[in-house]
């Protein structure tokens, strides 16, 4: 994304924007574990959907960087991303106006798809071939 933000952040989202990238990781790798997948394999879900890397992902989650800055300062967010469709929190994630939020739901949907039991080729969606 590497965007700077051009309009103020609606006051019902700032909350979530503020929360540590390292507070909700270890939820999205449980609840992955719960369901037999592994934390590798949420790893490579987040590298696929923001181009970091291993290092860069690790760095993220102890430095405590926020949600907002965590999207905002991905390296290479990958433009299959816009094949990431369906409901999560209640909300079709590709109907989420505010572009932080909707990467914020963007990867809510990549985790819930993995927790699932759905193969690592589905959710790395790809646009070759479609």
């Amino acid at each position: 994304m590497k965007e700077t933000r051009s309009t103020p952040v609606p006051a019902n989202l700032r909350r979530v924007y503020e929360m540590s990238f390292g507070r909700v990781y270890p939820e999205y790798v449980g609840k992955a574990e719960r369901k037999g997948r592994t934390k590798r394999e949420v790893d490579q879900v987040i590298r696929w959907l923001t181009g970091y890397n291993q290092r860069q992902l690790t760095s993220h989650v102890r430095k405590g960087t926020s949600l907002e800055s965590f999207f905002v300062q991905a390296p290479s967010p990958n433009p299959d991303r816009s094949l990431i469709t369906g409901v999560v929190c209640g909300v079709r994630v590709e109907e989420v106006e505010e572009p932080t939020m909707r990467e914020i739901r963007y990867l809510d949907k990549l985790v819930d798809e993995l927790a699932r039991g759905k193969a690592m080729e589905k959710i790395l969606r790809s646009s070759e071939g479609s």
